[in-house]
């Protein structure tokens, strides 16, 4: 049964600012414009009302921490949370048409038994087709599977799910490293999932500030799309894999319809700002921090329905930046363009004729306190359309991936 969230388990993490890296990544000192003092961060809505709680609990050091909020329980019915036919709908996705031949593979920490009956029945309900899905361990293995965590079983189960939803013609690999090491097992599984063939990689998992690092090397592999979720405590609080200049950070917004129209505007949980460990990549441009610039992209990150029995027994709501990795994952798989990414360049450089017409702009709401600059705040337009928890925004087809 989903339970009120405890504040006080992430208290430690909401304070900090400074990402961990590895890998050759140099560290370079960025503007302080527009960034405000840790202590006067925004606390995210979900933790100030107590709205949800982590799947996993803090990350004891040298571990990575899941991105999976736990919401409310919807007993048998998905009644109440956003579904497959709103993702597609409102990114106007032609999920029916394209994705066929292409690998998303996920990378997550210990196993789901229950993964492969849960993803079935979730596809059924929705309506798209048997899954092309096959479960490995670290090394590759479609057996010896590592032990089974409950916490870690959600954000399983809610990654297959997103990228079912809107790619179900992709091929799915789930790779469950055997332990939450990042610089250990989780590497392991990185590097598996290439020679797995993956088009595509997603992480809904982060080495939130003083938790630990990885290594760049691990997302570096040219022709595969990294992704990974830019985290749910706010602005400033960020960290790899999504903060590494080779990987497409995601951040958040939360998702609205009235009639058939949908609406979007930031997610105060999502993760952007200014990776203060990481060097600037040669195609970000932006004034206000001289450093590794997050997020790229985003997409909807609260009150969508998940299907668990393994820990939660049934249909459930969840969100975080854990929804919209897979999400965006199954997107640019949907494209077929995983191979000519180039990590965030795509977003970064087009223009801004393409920009509008190929992306939502995000024009309301922030992720903290940052005196009302485009680093955590949408609409200002002092960096075009950008904002740092929503980036250049989320999708409106499949131009922009």
């Amino acid at each position: 049964m989903i339970i009120p969230f405890r504040l006080s388990a992430l208290l430690a993490v909401a304070f900090a600012i400074t990402a961990c890296s590895a890998g050759g990544n140099s560290s370079s000192v960025p503007s302080t414009r527009g960034q405000s003092d840790v202590h006067a961060r925004a606390v995210p809505a979900w933790q100030a009302q107590r709205l949800a709680r982590p799947a996993c609990a803090q990350a004891a050091r040298g571990q990575a921490q899941c991105l999976a909020l736990l919401e409310s329980a919807l007993g048998n019915t998905y009644s109440g949370g956003w579904t497959p036919s709103d993702f597609q709908a409102a990114y106007k996705l032609p999920s029916a048409t394209k994705g066929k031949g292409q690998i998303v593979a996920i990378v997550d920490a210990y196993d789901n038994p229950n993964v492969a009956s849960d993803l079935a029945v979730y596809r059924s309900t929705f309506g798209l087709g048997k899954a092309k899905f096959k479960k490995f361990n670290e090394h590759g293995q479609q057996k010896n599977y590592p032990p089974g965590d409950y916490n870690w079983g959600v954000e399983i189960d809610l990654d297959v799910e997103m990228v079912s939803a809107v790619c179900p013609a992709c091929t799915i690999y789930l790779i469950e490293a055997s332990t939450a090491y990042s610089n250990n097992d989780l590497s392991v599984a990185e590097a598996e999932s290439v020679k797995l063939g993956a088009h595509v990689v997603s992480n809904s998992w982060i080495c939130y500030p003083t938790s630990c690092s990885v290594d760049a090397g691990d997302f570096a592999t040219p022709g595969v799309a990294y992704v990974a979720g830019s985290g749910d405590i706010g602005y400033n609080a960020n960290g790899p894999p999504e903060a590494l200049g080779n990987v497409i950070s995601v951040g958040g917004t939360l998702l609205s319809k009235t009639g058939s129209g949908y609406s979007e505007t930031v997610w105060d949980g999502s993760g952007g700002g200014c990776a203060t460990s990481n060097k600037k990549p040669a195609w970000q441009h932006d004034p206000d921090c001289t450093s590794r610039t997050d997020a790229d992209v985003s997409a909807v990150a609260w009150d969508v329905a998940e299907y668990d029995t393994y820990e939660e027994g049934g249909w459930f709501t969840v969100g975080g930046t854990s929804v919209a990795t897979p999400l965006t994952s199954g997107i640019i798989a949907l494209a077929g363009n995983a191979g000519t990414s180039h990590a965030g360049k795509k977003f970064w450089t087009m223009k801004a004729s393409q920009r509008n017409k190929d992306l939502h702009y995000i024009s309301s709401g922030n992720d903290g306190n940052c005196g009302g600059e485009y680093l955590c705040t949408a609409g200002t337009q002092q960096f075009g359309t950008y904002s740092g928890p929503s980036g250049w925004g989320t999708p409106q087809g499949l131009g922009a991936y």
